[in-house]
This record gives structure tokens, C-alpha cells and sequence, in this order.
């Protein structure tokens, strides 16, 4: 992302060029942080500049397009292309935020207008627009309109020659992991970009507590005038917790008046005329009143468009507030130190377990396995928790964690169910994190499956954590599924260690194991959509989703076992549901571990049936493509159009453009075995912004700067065309009020 936030300072610098209706000059930012910001800039790109916040951006290659649309500034002409773009961000002149939480997702609608206030009307440049969502954001769509062309995302069937492919990977797509954007080509200076945006959150919960947050601090360069444009904000927000329980309010970032109650649905509303756009994220959190373990059973019947005949079901439950005893752990830490691993991917998997270790408390059991092409473990056998024991292990962790090798999980999961095989008095778990993809990850499901099967309510539970883009996460979700454990990623470096301690706080927090639901005796056909039914843990809540043919009784009985190994029976009130959409709730869950699944068994009616849900909900698969669909409004009726998508067919002035990013793909095993580090989006080739370039004889070392402290080099030489190139940007920069101004000729040349 350095590149991105180099584009767009460049792109700050280029708009002061601007000079608004009645001389005003643009919007400056608050005391201090211009100075901040040179500092900054001094020693890279400034990380504030990347986008917390829906952001539109001009993309321009040629500085002479950039000026006021309405009252041109008849400023000197600037010569010399752009390479890379600069990115100016767009003024905004209205947004509208729409949250609706169902259980623990939440579904967000964001509507805003941009204007292109920094190119002359005469003139076109491309715009792209950014959207940050939040945690495990997933994108379900996106329409734009700007004047007569209109764009619109769409998920299709994969098929062989069905997407044009023209090669524009900036087209749209992921920026990195929650960074989605869309690039609309050739907008005219000065007109209005109407966008659309929808996409799924998780709701994080923590200590009893749901909360939403959604990335909505937009900085002071994209607040227009005041004085030409009233700035509307509008926030709504429901919520809708699935139970007949009291949701209780526990704080909100920005005031939302609470507009009506009807049983446990809840709406919001905040709208007013504000002076500046929100500076602070949008956040919002409530709890759902419960003592103890609570839950329920959301059922609802089929529809004519399911991918499936049978109807749906959710048993959703919540920890509660009644501090469960958590179970006594025996857990193996098994870590991938293979070569690819080297820098600081393994530096932040270590000291994740080291603090993993700190949260082990007396009478907890611990080990430590590193595998690349050989094994090494801290111990023979499970050490008891104590100071001296994880002191011990941290030094060897210092010692053994190297980067080199190969990769063979097989040997470190069998080696670790043989030193939990005779753990009696505690819950066995292995931790496994893996940046990459092996030959054998169906046998090793399969193997794990008939040890687990085995051993049957004393089986280890297996989490599984994937790095990177490298390793199959399904592989690693269907692993988990069958594990009974949790699954989780880090596909950016900066996420791996603060990840890994979210997942390792919900695995090694089970107060209830061995779940068990008495439905499955009464109905037809029950299948759920995990390959087991995991335990409860403290710290998320528990949802289990599947398919059934028959009638649910008006209750459910799920029975586990307690930490002291006392059954116990949780009472779960059947409900119908007709206003929660549960397929759009369960759809992005539901497409994983089916995919998963798919992938095991090679299963094509699972693929066709991923296919159908991901096509039904708009959710992005491994065996569907999301496309943004270019159509010309002048050209065409609409109506006609929109019969033509409902088809999946293109009319005559369509162009489907593949976004890209959006797959995780089944791993990539040459890359494993190359021991290739470049699995993390973040982590690319440093790129030399070169900001102007010249025809052939022009001079090439141009600096990346347009405003004050301004140096332009030339090389060795300088010949006539350079000279004249120098004397127009000076000029312009003089008009700028820049005078600081100056160009150094080396070897004999002339100062001016």
C-alpha cells in the first residue's frame, strides 16, 4: 500500500493547483499536521493518507487536465506524463450509512455522491473509488451511475469464454484483505458520481458484548465549501437479535436516536447537516441479556429460488454472563517454520505464542513442535504450566524458530496426537499455523477423521490458523471442522499476531464440550453444514446452520458436558422466522464450509450447489465470478437490460470486466516448495515512484514534488527541450506561491 499512499500525495500536492469559485483556495488541513506530514513524507509515504473511509479519487496521468471545472484558473500549462498516477481524492457532497445487525453479522448499505472538482470540463481522467470494510468484510455488490453510464457488479458461473478478460487488473477488485475498490474510466471534469455499496461484517463479540464497526473517518481534504455545499449525513441502524431476550444498549459512536422497539427488533437513526464529515469510525455495540448459556432454534421453510429443497435451520447461542468454569488444556502448539516462513511472519508467530503461553494458567499442559522437512519439539513429553517451564520454552523458541526448509505436516500432526494420547484429566488441543500448501491435504483430513472417530469424545481438538495467501485455508477449515476446533487467517503481516490471540482466546475457552442436539431423532433428513458439531467457548458465540426435511418440536434440548464433567441441557425455544433473511445471514458461512467440503470429497453436486448460493446471495466463490457489468444507458432501454442480467445475458452495450482478489484460492503448492515469501498482499517489490517523464533526450530525474521545497535535478546534461520543460514548471509552481522553487544543473550547467 505504500504505492497507494504515495499516489495520493502526490495527488495533494497536484491539487493545489485549484483555485475554487471566488478564489477560495482548497480546504487545508487541520494546525499542525501539514508539518506533520512533510516529516512523515521525509521518510516514506504517510500511512494516514490511505482510505478510512468510502473514498473517490481521481486518477490522473496528465497534471495539465487538473483544475476547477466551473471557473478555469488559466494556470501555465504542465508538461510530462504521470507514472505512476497521482491519486487526488474527491470532495463528497453526500453520504448515507444503512447497518443491520441479525445475529452475528451485520449487513452494510453505503450510498454516496462525489463530484470530479479537479478536472477541467474539457478533459476526462478514470475514478477510483475505495471502500474499507470492516471485520471479515465481504462484498455483495456495488452500482455506479455517472451521467448516462451506469455500473453494477454481478457473481456468475465460471464458463470458458464467459468473462472478457481484458487484462485490467485495475478495473476493481481487492486493494488488500477489506480494501475493495471500483475504477470507472473516462469521467468528464466536474460531473457527479453516484455510488452504491453493500457488503457483510462480522459483529465482534467480547465479553458478552456485539459491537459494529464500520471505517467511516473522512479526512478534511473531501469536505467541499460550506458555502456552496450543505453537507447531509443520515446513519440508520436495526437491530435484530434472533431472540426473545433484552438487548441491552452499551455504546455508540455517533448520536443515534432510537426510533421504535417491536419485540426484539430495534431501529436507530442519526441524520443531520453537519460542518465537516465524520472523523471517527462508525461503531455501535449492545448485549442480549442472558445469566447463563441462552439460545435459540431459527428455522425457515424453503423458497422457489433456494439452492436446495429443504428448509434452513440456525441453533444460535450465547455464552451468557454466568463465568463458566473454562476446561483444564493440554495443548500442542505445532508451527510452521519452513523457509518461506523467514522475517517477520515467524517473528510475529513467535511471539504470538510466547503470550499464547502467558494465558496458560496451573494445571494447563503444554508442548511446542516446529516442522519444515524435520520435526523438532521443545519437550518429549507435555510440560506442566509454570514460570520456569515457559521461560524455558521462550528460550527455545529464540533458539529453534529458523526459517528453512521444506514443509510436511503429516509428521507434526501425528506426532502431536501421540503426545496427547494419554491425557486423561484435561481437553487435548493442537494449534496448527501453516503459510503453506502440501501434496497430502486430503489424506491428512482423512487420516485425522479415522483417529478422531477413534477416539471419540477424548479426541484432540484440532485449530488450524493460515498465513498468507500461499497455504489452502480450505483445507485448513475442513481440517478445523473435523477437529471440532476454530479456524482463522492472517492474510496481511501487520494482522498474524494479534489474530493468532483472538484465535487461540476462542479455542482454549470451551466451557461446554461434546454438544449434542436431540432434533436430528425427530426430523427426516438433518445435515449441518460443518462436518461436526463444535464445542461452546466463552468468547464467540455458537452457530451451527444446516439443511432438514420434516418438523422441528417447539423445543430442542443440545446437551454437552461442563469442565467438571457434569451433563448439562440447554433448552432451546424453536422460532419462524419471517422477517430475518437467515439464507443472506448464513450465505457467506455456508459458501466456505460447503466449498470446503467440495474440495475434499471432489463432490460436483457440492460444487453446483456453492454455485447456486453464491450466485443467490451475490457472495463471491472459488466457482463463481464476480463482474462489473458497463452499460451505456443512451444506447439501450433499461428495462430491456435488466431483463437481459436477470438472464445472465449481456446486451449490446455491456462489457462484463472481471474484479479481481476476491479468491482465496486451494493454495499454491509450487510456491510452498519454492519457499516463496510473497504469500502476503503487503509484502511487494519496492516500486520507484517516478513522477514525470519526458520524451527521449528530455531529462529523466525529475523530482516527485509540485509544491514548496521543490528541488528539480537535472542530469549530467541539459539540453534546450529540458530547459524549456524547467521554465514551464517553474512558472507554474511560481503561480503556486512556491518560492523555494529552484533547479540545479550539474557538470557546468546554468542555475535559474
Amino acid at each position: 500500500m505504500d504505492e497507494f499512499a504515495r499516489a495520493v500525495e502526490d495527488g495533494l500536492k497536484l491539487s493545489k493547483r485549484l483555485v475554487l469559485p471566488g478564489g477560495v483556495p482548497p480546504p487545508r488541513p487541520p494546525a499542525g499536521m501539514e508539518r506533520t506530514v512533510l516529516a512523515a513524507s521525509a521518510a516514506g509515504p504517510d500511512p494516514r493518507l490511505l482510505p478510512t473511509a468510502p473514498t473517490a479519487y481521481a486518477v490522473v496521468t496528465d497534471p495539465g487536465a487538473v483544475d476547477t471545472p466551473d471557473v478555469p484558473s488559466y494556470q501555465p500549462y504542465v508538461y510530462g506524463r504521470l507514472d505512476p498516477p497521482a491519486l487526488i481524492p474527491l470532495q463528497m457532497k453526500e453520504v448515507d450509512l444503512a447497518v443491520d445487525c441479525t445475529l452475528d453479522t451485520a449487513h452494510v448499505t453505503l450510498r454516496a455522491r462525489w463530484w470530479l472538482h479537479c478536472i477541467t470540463r474539457s478533459r476526462e481522467c478514470d475514478v477510483r473509488i475505495v471502500v474499507p470494510m470492516g471485520e471479515q468484510g465481504s462484498i455483495l455488490g456495488a452500482e455506479v451511475t455517472i451521467g448516462r453510464r451506469s455500473y453494477n457488479t454481478q457473481v456468475i458461473e465460471v464458463e470458458d469464454n464467459t468473462v472478457e478478460n481484458h487484462g485490467q487488473i485495475q478495473s476493481g477488485g481487492l486493494l488488500k484483505p477489506q480494501l475493495f475498490f471500483l475504477t470507472m474510466p473516462q469521467v468528464e471534469g466536474g460531473a457527479d458520481i453516484y455510488a452504491t455499496f453493500r457488503w457483510s461484517q462480522k459483529l465482534l463479540f467480547d465479553n458478552g458484548r456485539f459491537s459494529v464497526d464500520i471505517p467511516f473517518r473522512f479526512p478534511y481534504f473531501v469536505n467541499p465549501l460550506p458555502k456552496v455545499f450543505m453537507k447531509r449525513e443520515k446513519i440508520q441502524l436495526t437491530v435484530n437479535s434472533g431472540f426473545s431476550k433484552e438487548v441491552l444498549l452499551q455504546g455508540t459512536s455517533h448520536p443515534l436516536k432510537e426510533k421504535g422497539r417491536q419485540g426484539d427488533k430495534l431501529s436507530f437513526l442519526h441524520e443531520a447537516v453537519v460542518e465537516n464529515w465524520s472523523s471517527k469510525d462508525f461503531n455501535f455495540s449492545y448485549s442480549v441479556y442472558s445469566a447463563d448459556l441462552s439460545g435459540g432454534v431459527l428455522v425457515q421453510p424453503a423458497t422457489l429460488r433456494d439452492y436446495d429443497d429443504r428448509d434452513s435451520f440456525c441453533i444460535f447461542l450465547l455464552p451468557g454472563s454466568g463465568n463458566r468454569k473454562v476446561f483444564r488444556k493440554a495443548v500442542v502448539f505445532i508451527v510452521d517454520t519452513s523457509g518461506s516462513m523467514q522475517g517477520k511472519p515467524l517473528e510475529n508467530v513467535k511471539d504470538a505464542v510466547s503470550s499464547a503461553l502467558s494465558e496458560l494458567v496451573q494445571g494447563d499442559y503444554f508442548n511446542i513442535i516446529t516442522f519444515n522437512d524435520e520435526l523438532h519439539s521443545f519437550s518429549s513429553c507435555l510440560e506442566q504450566v509454570n514460570e520456569k517451564a515457559i521461560a524455558s520454552a521462550t528460550d527455545w523458541m529464540n533458539s529453534n524458530f529458523v526459517a528453512e526448509g521444506g514443509t510436511d505436516i503429516m509428521h507434526s500432526l501425528s506426532e502431536a496426537m501421540a503426545l496427547l494420547s494419554s491425557v486423561h484429566d484435561a481437553l487435548p488441543q493442537i494449534y496448527l499455523m501453516t503459510d503453506g500448501s502440501v501434496d497430502d491435504e486430503h489424506n491428512i483430513c482423512q487420516t485425522m477423521k479415522t483417529e478422531i472417530i477413534n477416539k471419540g469424545s477424548k479426541s484432540p481438538r484440532i485449530s488450524t490458523f493460515g498465513l498468507g495467501s500461499h497455504c489452502n485455508h480450505y483445507f485448513l477449515r475442513m481440517l478445523a471442522s473435523i477437529g471440532k476446533g476454530h479456524y482463522d487467517a492472517a492474510l496481511e503481516t501487520a494482522s498474524i499476531e494479534s489474530r493468532i490471540l483472538k484465535w487461540f482466546g476462542r479455542a482454549s475457552s470451551t466451557i461446554v464440550a461434546n454438544i449434542s442436539i436431540d432434533a436430528i431423532t425427530c426430523l427426516d433428513d438433518f445435515e449441518v453444514d460443518s462436518e461436526y458439531i463444535p464445542d461452546i467457548s466463552a468468547k464467540s458465540p455458537f452457530c451451527v446452520s444446516g439443511k432438514y426435511h420434516g418438523k422441528f418440536p417447539d423445543t430442542v434440548i443440545a446437551k454437552g458436558y461442563l469442565a467438571d464433567m457434569k451433563e448439562i441441557s440447554i433448552e432451546l425455544k424453536v422460532q419462524h422466522l419471517k422477517e430475518i433473511p437467515l439464507d443472506k445471514v448464513l450465505a457467506t458461512q455456508q459458501i466456505s464450509l460447503l466449498t470446503s467440503k467440495a474440495w475434499l470429497s471432489a463432490d460436483k453436486q457440492l460444487e453446483r450447489k456453492v454455485i447456486k448460493l453464491s450466485i443467490q446471495n451475490s457472495v463471491p466463490s472459488e466457482y463463481t465470478e464476480m463482474v462489473l457489468l458497463q452499460t451505456n444507458l443512451d444506447k439501450a432501454d433499461a428495462k430491456q437490460k435488466v431483463k437481459q442480467k436477470l438472464k445472465g445475458r449481456k446486451g449490446p452495450d455491456e462489457a462484463r470486466i472481471p474484479l479481481h482478489g476476491l479468491k482465496l484460492g486451494f493454495g499454491d503448492r509450487d510456491a510452498t516448495r519454492r519457499n516463496l515469501t510473497t504469500g502476503f498482499g503487503d509484502e511487494r517489490p519496492p516500486e520507484k515512484s517516478v513522477i514525470m517523464r519526458k520524451a527521449s533526450g528530455c531529462c529523466s530525474q525529475l523530482a516527485d514534488c509540485f509544491c514548496c521545497m521543490c528541488c528539480i535535478k537535472a542530469c549530467n546534461r541539459m539540453n534546450d527541450q529540458c530547459a524549456i520543460v524547467l521554465a514551464q514548471i517553474c512558472a507554474a509552481l511560481s503561480c503556486l506561491g512556491c518560492y523555494e522553487c529552484c533547479s540545479e544543473v550539474c557538470c557546468g550547467g546554468s542555475e535559474s
